[in-house]
């Protein structure tokens, strides 16, 4: 374990150049006690690395020295095959590169290593759609691609749902989501999230901006989902539901309808169980409940129940009448 860690720290500074002990020890997940230790073992073994003091100091290998032990386990090769995702990489326009690299790769690796590789591309692969919904148009792509990698100022015409507006922002990362790609991006001094579908003009400019050092694309996305989440489901559904809709539900509505189901008290003599279920606005919930049928019966809140009743009571109507 402490070899593997040794190279990783190794590498680490061979492709980021100079670190701090802080900055490392967040990278391997050990202490700053362990990366000093660590140092001096890799000085010790014949490493050059050369600690600089001061508040850019940090530590850094001596100019002009690289490591050669690059080669791939195992397992490395296969997780890289396996990460691949040539769909979101035509997208990006790095389809054609995708494909010569891995060529590339696979011609320098060792016979074995290479037909796992092949195993794992034959047995393996991500289709990151939803069922049943296209991939967004994003004939903007590639630009906004381009901006997020120069770090260059955008300006953008984008259609929101309230009207069109033209922005100037700063863009700090894509996330693919379900088929669907977002830009995260700074507007004044707000960090928002734009489907790019939505993009009707692109512009990038001249100007470069600073990347703030403290953004973390990945927990500012798992951070504004939950604030999202949270925002969409205002209520609970107090449900009834048959042993059909007991299946659907997870099918339906995803985490919730699974979580939805270990709320659910002990089934009746018709197998029917009652579960809670958060839920959207009212006039959402009551789109949402009528997809599960006669399957499920609204027991409350009182007022989503009437809701319900009310829109059952037009279906009825309006089917009751001669076409």
């Amino acid at each position: 374990m402490r070899a593997d860690r040794l190279l990783r720290l190794l590498l680490l500074l061979q492709n980021r150049g100079r670190m701090t002990a802080t900055e490392l020890a967040a990278e391997l997940e050990v202490s700053v006690r362990t990366v000093y230790r660590d140092v001096e073992a890799l000085h010790a073994s014949g490493v050059p690395v050369c600690a600089e003091r001061g508040p850019d100091g940090g530590y850094r290998l001596m100019d002009g020295y690289r490591t050669r032990l690059t080669g791939l386990t195992d397992a490395e090769a296969d997780a890289l095959f396996l990460a691949g995702a040539p769909g979101p990489a035509r997208e990006l326009g790095l389809g054609a590169v995708l494909a010569t690299a891995q060529l590339k790769l696979q011609a320098a690796l060792p016979s074995g290593l290479a037909e796992r590789t092949r195993r794992v591309q034959d047995r393996f692969h991500l289709d990151a759609p939803a069922w049943f919904r296209d991939s967004d148009p994003v004939a903007h792509l590639g630009p906004v691609a381009q901006a997020v990698w120069e770090q260059r100022v955008l300006r953008v015409h984008y259609r929101r749902w309230s009207g069109e507006i033209h922005r100037a922002m700063h863009p700090l990362g894509i996330v693919l989501k379900s088929g669907i790609w977002y830009l995260v991006a700074r507007t004044d001094d707000n960090v928002r999230t734009y489907r790019i579908s939505r993009l009707l003009a692109v512009e990038v400019t001249d100007t470069v901006f600073e990347r703030p050092t403290d953004f973390d694309l990945a927990a500012h996305w798992r951070e504004s989902s939950r604030r999202l989440e949270a925002t969409f489901h205002q209520g609970t559904a107090h449900l009834r539901i048959s042993p059909r809709a007991q299946r659907l539900l997870p099918v339906q509505f995803g985490n919730a309808g699974s979580r939805a189901l270990e709320s659910a008290g002990p089934p009746d003599d018709e197998g029917w169980v009652r579960v809670d279920m958060p839920v959207e606005s009212p006039a959402v919930a009551v789109g949402d409940l009528l997809r599960l049928g006669t399957e499920a019966e609204v027991i409350g809140p009182p007022a989503l129940r009437q809701a319900v009743a009310e829109a059952v009571a037009v279906l009825a109507d309006r089917y009751a009448a001669a076409p």
